[in-house]
């Protein structure tokens, strides 16, 4: 028991030092690329190279955190993470910000190996007050790290990168010391592996073909089309209409992050065993369309405040809640590989948001990002709508997504 409170402390370690670097970038992103390239596209582009990359990463690390254990892989990603931000933080050319973020996105795919290191070592009728760590480590880190970036950009832009680099590091040692692994040898996928495994498509084809999943996971990918769109392009918009930098959209940020952290460790805890998730999501993609075109039509700070409140409370609810229904499909020696393939096509959904952001922000105006995010919102409810009912299992067993970093 008490090395199992180590094993999830080190797990809510990593999620919030995780999403806290991520997090810390957010308010300066625009800024490092503007020397180089001033148009949306190119702001859009540079985010999309981390999940670009992620996509193809993701089912690898699935696949091997299922054959060789939980450890060995949370702790290299953490550590090629850490190595990212330091390049980041180097800069000097555009290039070598989309190398940073194309090695960051490689290695750093753990969210959904650290969701399987709980899956390991919690009963399924636990697993919603362990998953509800990942929840509230999302939140903080989210919360305090575009903070801490808009403050640390007072004193050089690269200041930032350098602070997420640094707790990666750390994170790292910290993990070296106190991880034990989760997944038994008795348990870990057998057999060699193949060329077959480590592409990403195959493993996406694989979870496709399941009719119980094929259409909740063709919802994730447009609700993470809709929500990259926003923190890809955020920085942009408020400084197109309010005029903010990276100090006012790090406050923000933050709030969305305090928002978020209440939302899933708080209300998703205690709301799924009652509803269900299925009832969570679409709650939650309604309010998530109604605050979308929300924010596309504020023009004042205080409407563009608690537009994006709401909006974080939409998302909340919806993000774990898909993940606990895609977690409740797999069997327990394919934790790893089903969420990796989730992990996989929101990519992809991260990969095509923050595109769609900077393409319709130059052409359509500084609210089309908003208004059209609404709208794959809604796309996504009529698929959940579409989508088979899960079987009967236990409730309540949603986990944090990765999805804003």
């Amino acid at each position: 028991m008490g090395s199992n409170r180590k094993a999830l402390a080190f797990i809510f370690a990593t999620v919030f030092l995780d999403l806290l670097g991520a997090g810390i970038l957010l308010p300066v992103i625009p800024y490092f690329v503007k020397p180089f390239r001033a148009d949306a596209t190119t702001v859009g582009v540079l985010s999309l190279s981390f999940f670009a990359a992620q996509f193809f990463a993701s089912p690898i690390l699935g696949v091997l955190s299922d054959r060789y254990g939980r450890r060995p892989v949370l702790l290299s990603s953490i550590f090629g993470s850490a190595l990212g931000y330091f390049l980041f933080g180097i800069g000097g050319s555009l290039a070598v910000l989309f190398f940073a973020r194309l090695l960051d996105g490689f290695t750093g795919g753990n969210i959904s190996t650290a969701q399987a290191y709980i899956a390991d070592v919690t009963a399924p009728e636990d697993r919603a007050k362990s998953f509800g760590l990942i929840g509230v480590a999302f939140g903080l880190g989210f919360m305090i790290g575009p903070a801490a970036g808009g403050a640390l950009s007072k004193i050089s832009l690269s200041a930032p990168a350098w602070a997420a680099g640094i707790l990666g590091l750390a994170t790292t040692i910290f993990g070296y010391f106190v991880l034990p692994e989760s997944l038994p040898p008795a348990r870990r996928r057998r057999g060699p592996l193949a060329l077959r495994d480590f592409n990403p498509f195959l493993a996406l084809r694989g979870a496709l073909d399941r009719p119980a999943l094929r259409l909740l996971l063709f919802a994730v990918f447009v609700f993470n089309v809709a929500n990259s769109a926003l923190h890809s392009n955020f920085p942009v918009f408020t400084s197109a209409r309010f005029g903010y930098g990276p100090d006012w959209n790090g406050v923000l940020l933050a709030l969305v992050g305090v928002t978020a952290g209440l939302t899933q460790g708080l209300m998703v805890r205690r709301l799924a065993p009652v509803y269900g998730e299925r009832k969570l999501v679409l709650a939650g993609l309604v309010l998530a369309a109604v605050t979308f075109a929300w924010i596309a039509a504020a023009f004042s700070g205080w409407a563009l405040c608690g537009a994006l409140m709401a909006n974080a409370v939409g998302v909340s609810l919806a993000a774990p809640s898909f993940t606990g229904l895609v977690s409740q499909a797999a069997g327990e020696r394919e934790q790893g590989t089903i969420l990796g393939a989730m992990t996989a096509i929101s990519c992809l959904g991260r990969v095509a948001g923050p595109l769609w952001a900077g393409v319709t922000f130059d052409s359509l105006g500084p609210g089309a990002p908003y208004w059209t995010a609404a709208l794959w919102i809604l796309g996504g409810l009529w698929l959940v709508l579409r989508a088979p009912r899960p079987a009967a299992t236990p409730r309540g067993m949603a986990a944090s997504v990765g999805a804003v970093r």
